[in-house]
Parts: structure tokens; C-alpha cells; sequence
């Protein structure tokens, strides 16, 4: 990506650090996501037929969730800026006519107007440099009355799935700074109002923000584990402080044990599922 585009800082994170441990992580990570993605898929409806435009596709899975939902008369476009993650998702796309994958800028990307019927994301639009500009530019993308749905974190606090790790860290080691609110970010979205704002802003209209909580997992407590060291703020914490490697696994690892069940370890989540319309 041109190192001027509006989120070029985005693109050299999601194809040189994160997208590389995400595509090797993809499994675990769409099992902890999976739930929060079936919600908003949900509350978009999508029809057979429809042409959907995915936002922030990553590896795929929602993509594919979407397609079968659409069928074969029924189309679905993802976009991302990651490399990593797109070579994922056209694999697990193979031999399917009614999905492919683009890399690509939502906020900037000359989409042909008002040509989707609806459009989507789980967890890819919270990371926009001008996030009313973005929404201006996918509601452009969809026809008069396009259907638009979301999901995306609520504050951290509540997201014990999110922070355990880093809360039993703190024992030994300073956490990052706190973003600023607003800034992008996996959390950028946690204020409705904001959301609200920005969504209208952008030209949507009939905002809707309801929440949605559920116990989330990627797997049995090593599996958990070994996510939390690679994906987040902990893994580069760890690497700033090698000599307390060790205290700080055991402690994150006992934390994540007093959660452990038959399925897995399982966290509290709290998303927003949010929807809007293109004008009519």
C-alpha cells in the first residue's frame, strides 16, 4: 500500500506483525470469534441472492458464512489489508463461484456505487484513520436502503476475554499505556454514542446498537494460552521483559485455569451488535 494512503499504518501492522501470527493462529481464533460473528450475520439477515460486501474479512470465515447464506444466485466480496490473511481465506475459498477476496481499503477503495445490497464486518471496521469517511464510503457502496451490520467490542472492562491475561501480568510487569479513546483500535467503538455519531456522519441512517454478551473460547487452556502470548498486548510486553517470561505464563496460566470446563476455557464477552440502512 502507498505509505500516504489513510491507513497505511494499518496495512504495515496487519501484513508485517499481526496478520503473519493470525494466519497461523486462524483456527483458534475464528473458534473464539465464531459466536460473536453468527450474531451480527444474524441481525444483517442476509437473503439469497444478495450481494454482500464483507469489511475487514481477515482469514475468510464470515465470508464463507455469508456465501452459503447467499447461495449460488448470491455473491460476497471480502476486503482486507492483509496479505497473510487473504492467502487464508482464497485457499478456504476454493472452487466456490460466489465469494472472492480483494486486498484493499474500505475507506478508500473506488467500490462500484450502489452495488451491494448489503454489507458487513466482524471485527474489521474499529481500526479506520477517518471512520466517517469510511461509512461514507461503504455506504456509498451499497443501493438506496442497503442494510449494514457489525459486531465490535464494548469497553475492555468488560471483556475479560480480551484482558485476563494481561490483568494477571500486571503483577510483574507495567502494562502498555491505555489508548486514547477513539483512537483506532480493537476497543475504538466501546461508546454507542460515538458509534452513533460516526455511522451517521457517514450518511447511514436507522442506527440501531444492542448488545450482545456470551462466554467466548478458542480452546482447551494451552491453546488459550498460547493465543494470549502471540495475539495482543502481552506477547510484546514479554519480549520488552524476557526475565519475567516464566513468572508471567504461570501466572496467566493459573488465571485462565479457574475458567476451565468440559469445553475449553470460556471468558465473558460484551460486543454491540449494530445496524444501520443506506437511504432509501
Amino acid at each position: 500500500m502507498n505509505p500516504s494512503a489513510p491507513n497505511a499504518a494499518q496495512a504495515a501492522y496487519w501484513n508485517e506483525q499481526a496478520g503473519p501470527s493470525w494466519a497461523e493462529l486462524q483456527s483458534p481464533l475464528d473458534r473464539q470469534l465464531a459466536p460473536l460473528g453468527a450474531r451480527a450475520i444474524e441481525a444483517l439477515a442476509p437473503r439469497p441472492g444478495e450481494r454482500i460486501l464483507d469489511i475487514g474479512c481477515g482469514a475468510g470465515a464470515a465470508s464463507l458464512d455469508l456465501a452459503r447464506a447467499v447461495g449460488a444466485s448470491g455473491s460476497v466480496l471480502g476486503v482486507d489489508l492483509s496479505r497473510p490473511l487473504l492467502d487464508i481465506a482464497r485457499k478456504r475459498a476454493d472452487g466456490l463461484a460466489n465469494v472472492r477476496f480483494e486486498e484493499a481499503d474500505a475507506q478508500a477503495y473506488p467500490f462500484e456505487p450502489a452495488s451491494f445490497d448489503a454489507a458487513f464486518s466482524r471485527f474489521g471496521v474499529m481500526f479506520f484513520s477517518d471512520p466517517p469517511a469510511a461509512f461514507a464510503n461503504i455506504r456509498r457502496a451499497l443501493k438506496p436502503g442497503g442494510r449494514l451490520a457489525f459486531v465490535c467490542w464494548r469497553e475492555a472492562a468488560l471483556n475479560p476475554a480480551m484482558t485476563l491475561a494481561m490483568m494477571a501480568a500486571v503483577a510483574y510487569v507495567e502494562p502498555p499505556p491505555p489508548p486514547q479513546p477513539g483512537a483506532p483500535g480493537p476497543f475504538a467503538f466501546a461508546d454507542p454514542d460515538h458509534v452513533r455519531g460516526i455511522l451517521e456522519a457517514g450518511g447511514l441512517t436507522n442506527v440501531s446498537i444492542t448488545s450482545f454478551e456470551t462466554k467466548i473460547g478458542s480452546g482447551d487452556l494451552e491453546t488459550t494460552l498460547g493465543l494470549s502470548l502471540r495475539v495482543g498486548p502481552l506477547g510484546a510486553v514479554l519480549r520488552e521483559h524476557p526475565d519475567k517470561r516464566e513468572a508471567v505464563i504461570d501466572a496467566v496460566r493459573e488465571a485462565y485455569r479457574a475458567h476451565e470446563g468440559p469445553d475449553g476455557v470460556k471468558l465473558d464477552s460484551a460486543t454491540w451488535i449494530v445496524t444501520a440502512r443506506a437511504p432509501g
